[in-house]
């Protein structure tokens, strides 16, 4: 479903579903705040409606998993909040790596963008749903904490959006200054080169042509000489 989304939106609006990706692209400058914050507020909005869709179509069925809900470490990590962060951190962060170095990135196909990011989320979640529930998305956890009202829930909030969006900037701001930067740098200088010396090139053949008219100038005056 990740992958669809990009591959839907990507060249809409650049496909901003997680809070954990707007922040570090607002951080590293690819995004404007104004942009970001409308993103936010968004993404949020829409986990909320998600949510509400849930509660209607699933009011049984959901109910026991409190509609997609993320109520902090599993027994798996002895219910460390500690362990559980950590584990947030590190999930997002390399869902952030492949973001930035896919989506981001200038050199990367973007054919392929879409599913790289998607896949990436699809193994995460393999590893991350049996310890922490695999949120590294602020707002998806958000939205079903605020719709229940569930205290677990929202007691655990603090976790589910300081560890995602501290993943997603280390990340972020390691792949854009490290990678992504670099690689921009070259691409303008070489295309400043690239334009010099078109620049040059066109002139030296302006530079034949006005010589060549003036030769064909003096032949004309000697003619009539």
């Amino acid at each position: 479903i990740i992958a669809l989304m990009v591959y839907a939106f990507g060249h809409v609006s650049g496909a901003h579903i997680n809070p954990a990706v707007t922040i570090p692209m607002m951080i590293t400058k690819k995004i404007s705040v104004a942009d970001g914050v409308g993103y936010i507020v968004s993404q949020v909005i829409g986990g909320i409606i998600a949510t509400l869709s849930l509660m209607v179509i699933l009011p049984e069925i959901g109910k026991p998993v409190l509609w997609g809900g993320h109520g902090g470490p599993s027994e798996l990590l002895n219910n460390s909040v500690m362990s559980g962060f950590a584990v947030e951190v590190i999930l997002t962060f390399f869902l952030v790596v492949v973001i930035f170095m896919t989506a981001v990135h200038k050199k990367a196909p973007k054919s392929v963008y879409g599913a790289s990011i998607g896949g990436m989320v699809f193994l995460l979640h393999i590893v991350g749903i049996p310890l922490t529930g695999a949120s590294m998305n602020p707002a998806r956890s958000f939205a079903p904490a605020i719709v229940t009202g569930d205290a677990g829930l929202l007691e655990i909030q603090w976790l589910y959006w300081l560890a995602p969006i501290i993943g997603g900037i280390i990340a972020g701001v390691i792949m854009n200054y490290v990678f992504i930067n670099k690689d921009e740098q070259e691409a303008k200088s070489s295309s400043r080169s690239s334009s010099v010396s078109k620049s040059e090139s066109d002139l030296k053949k302006y530079e034949k042509k006005y010589l060549a008219r003036l030769e064909k100038q003096k032949e004309v005056d000697n003619m009539d000489e």
